[in-house]
């Protein structure tokens, strides 16, 4: 396990390097403030309780877009400095105000267009298509999003029959639901082939958009592209060590026998209810990923390691990977950078966000990839 950590590690430094390199293009070309243009007039109606055109609201969009887009280099520090421009208009600072948890919780529940990590660890794992799980991925984290939302919207009274809240969701819902419509109608043999072209052609036109973008506003896009496939070289080498005892960890505890004992027991109740129990061997990916990212990603690539990248397992481990983000380290960091210690509904929230996301996740699963 050690080794294999290794070697995926050093394997991925050239995809992430490429990647990084395109989406600092993206970031340098604007696409993160367009988003954030396009997104701000829900995310006003979502934060209520913040003082209009508080400066909070500029680094809650930029966030929120460079999550959707898979920086986390550049959502992390947008992260906390939206966190810390709440906080100023927060009376009780010992306590998490509704605009902080409205924000934890859409954080956590992790919106992504572009599951870049995923992608690449799929290839390099040796996935004949390793952006098939690309429309699954959002799928699964649009009903994680959405689930944190309006459970966040009702305990804290915000109304969502708002003619623009009605028309940002109606229209995200509307689309979605559409994906799901269409590929339920498909031919079981049509459907992998069909969602993987989608999903290729997706990627291709936004890399195309990036581009065009960068040269529209006059960027140097060779420059952009190496400071960008620096940082993807830096985090390739920088998770070595993550990499490896996560991975070394969990095969001590594999050999152990707990986990073997755990999925059993779940696999044993739903074949007595009569539900088919494939989907129990990517379970570990759930119960890590609210706890940690790298655990999660370990089990990912233990599932795709032990039962192939294109095996069903595999697809939904990945498919579980990509759904939402890691509840409770967000929590700690985003909460802890500020002196918060009372998170009222925000563990709530956003584990229900979770749940709403795996579960999202086995059904997809089961209509795109048996």
């Amino acid at each position: 396990n050690a080794k294999t950590g290794f070697e995926i590690s050093l394997g991925l430094t050239g995809a992430l390097t490429l990647w990084m390199g395109l989406l600092k293009i993206g970031e340098k070309g604007g696409v993160v403030a367009i988003l954030g243009k396009l997104m701000g007039p829900l995310f006003r109606k979502l934060f209520p309780g913040l003082p209009k055109d508080h400066p909070a609201y500029g680094s809650i969009m930029l966030n929120i877009s460079a999550n959707m887009l898979g920086l986390d280099n550049a959502a992390t520090p947008m992260g906390l400095k939206a966190m810390k421009e709440m906080q100023e208009v927060n009376p009780d600072k010992d306590t998490a105000s509704n605009a902080q948890i409205m924000f934890m919780v859409l954080n956590a529940a992790g919106l992504t267009i572009i599951p870049v990590s995923i992608i690449v660890y799929r290839a390099q794992l040796g996935a004949a298509n390793p952006a098939d799980v690309f429309i699954p991925i959002l799928i699964s984290t649009f009903a994680a999003s959405l689930t944190g939302m309006i459970s966040v919207a009702l305990v804290q009274g915000i109304n969502l029959l708002d003619r623009i809240v009605l028309a940002y969701l109606g229209g995200l819902t509307a689309i979605v639901a559409g994906i799901i419509f269409y590929f339920s109608r498909l031919p079981k043999e049509e459907i992998s082939s069909i969602s993987t072209f989608a999903a290729n052609f997706t990627l291709v036109l936004i890399i195309v958009i990036f581009i065009v973008l960068a040269f529209i506003k006059k960027v140097n896009v060779y420059d952009a592209f190496i400071e960008g496939a620096k940082e993807g070289f830096n985090t390739a080498i920088r998770i070595i060590p993550f990499l490896v005892a996560i991975l070394v960890a969990i095969g001590v505890f594999r050999a152990s026998g707990a986990m073997d004992f755990i999925i059993s027991g779940i696999s044993a109740f739903f074949a007595w209810l009569g539900v088919d129990t494939k989907f129990t061997a990517a379970l570990p990916v759930a119960f890590m990923k609210p706890l940690s990212g790298s655990g999660a990603r370990g089990l990912m690539i233990d599932a795709m390691r032990t039962s192939g990248a294109d095996s069903f397992v595999g697809r939904l481990a990945c498919t579980m990977q990509g759904t939402t983000d890691t509840t409770f380290y967000i929590i700690a960091v985003y909460f802890g950078s500020v002196g918060i210690k009372n998170t009222r509904h925000a563990v709530g929230c956003g584990l229900l966000a979770d749940l709403a996301g795996f579960t999202t996740a086995i059904f997809i699963s089961y209509l795109f990839y048996t």
